[in-house]
């Protein structure tokens, strides 16, 4: 950066002795046809770019200059002004030290946490002094930060997760969902989900409007609800979908069964529905052509059967939804054999019997 800061400088001094040795006028014929020089190429180059040296040649020049001459046509008084600041900001400029107080032990960030989850209403000064007790110095500042992410108010997802998990011994979910046949004619499935077992019932499939009397008409019918259950049902899960009318409500609050409607454009409320859902779309109804209602019926009832008897299921340990068979381990003798269903689509695969 020297080398070139001295040719600029050398360059300017150059130039002012130049100047002084020609008349005043043939300085001011100088003058116009350089404006008019930074006039072309300032339309050309709106915003021009400047090296460092460049700028400390053109701040100091405009400081010698009388104030009332201190006019630039590639750069605006402010821009002059923020150089000499960003100057005087690098003569005054030191290294920065960094303080570092070491980091809390492992063993005090654990204790911290242990005493803050076994009481919940203590602050940070109680737990402050009671780390004290034991012989852990450590400030209310650092509690708080090991404590910001341990300890955040429940949401109200979190709330509605936890109560299905509690309850889903005794919860039911229904939902609807639609399959656009080889026709393009749309065709509408109600199904039932057991949250505890996650097994799944079909409710009926109609190529009609799926009104609110179809559902009412679906609830009344609807006696194989609780086969394979457990206890008692108490609860009925869906969304606000108006085909789930006061009727449909009605129909089940006589058996006893209280109705849980979920809050507004929240699907993760009714997310057991949902995922079976996702998952018969992706595994069954995307991948077929169907005719209509009566091969729909016919084909997803035999995918609802291979999902409650063979799909393993996360939320079960990858175990079926009807339960777990008893299989001795795998041996070098023992084959196995694959089963197609649906043509093929989907394979099952068992141990053939010696």
């Amino acid at each position: 950066m020297a080398f070139p800061l001295a040719a600029i400088g050398l360059r300017q001094i150059l130039r002012l002795l130049l100047l002084r040795c020609r008349s005043s006028r043939s300085k001011d014929v100088e003058l116009l046809v350089l404006r008019q020089e930074l006039d072309v190429l300032h339309r050309q180059v709106p915003r021009p770019r400047f090296r460092p040296e460049e700028r400390w040649v053109l701040t100091v020049l405009q400081r010698l200059r009388p104030v009332r001459d201190r006019v630039s046509f590639l750069v605006t008084p402010d821009t002059i002004r923020r150089w000499h600041r960003e100057l005087v900001g690098a003569k005054w400029r030191y290294p920065r030290r960094v303080v570092s107080r070491g980091r809390i032990p492992d063993h005090v960030r654990l204790l911290v946490w242990r005493l803050a989850s076994e009481n919940p209403t203590w602050g940070y000064c109680r737990l402050r002094g009671e780390l004290k007790k034991v012989g852990a110095q450590i400030s209310t500042t650092s509690i708080r930060r090991i404590l910001a992410e341990k300890r955040r108010p429940p949401s109200n997802r979190e709330t509605w997760r936890q109560f299905m998990r509690t309850q889903a011994s005794s919860i039911i979910a229904c939902d609807l969902f639609t399959v656009e046949s080889v026709r393009l004619k749309t065709l509408h499935v109600l199904f039932f989900i057991d949250l505890h077992t996650r097994k799944v019932l079909i409710g009926g499939v109609t190529d009609g409007a799926a009104n609110a009397a179809w559902c009412a008409q679906i609830a009344r019918n609807l006696t194989e609800a609780r086969e394979g259950h457990d206890g008692p049902i108490r609860y009925l899960v869906h969304d606000r979908d108006k085909r789930f009318c006061p009727i449909f409500d009605e129909v089940f609050r006589a058996e006893g069964i209280e109705i849980l409607r979920t809050p507004w454009r929240a699907p993760k409320a009714n997310a057991y529905a949902e995922r079976f859902i996702r998952t018969v779309r992706t595994e069954f109804v995307d991948r077929v052509f169907l005719l209509g209602e009566r091969h729909l019926r016919s084909v997803l009832g035999t995918y609802v059967e291979h999902y409650n008897r063979e799909r393993p299921h996360r939320g079960l340990d990858l175990v079926a939804p009807e339960g777990a068979k008893d299989v001795s381990p795998l041996t070098i003798d023992d084959s196995v054999t694959r089963r197609d269903v649906l043509g093929g689509l989907i394979h099952e695969y068992y141990r053939r019997a010696a």
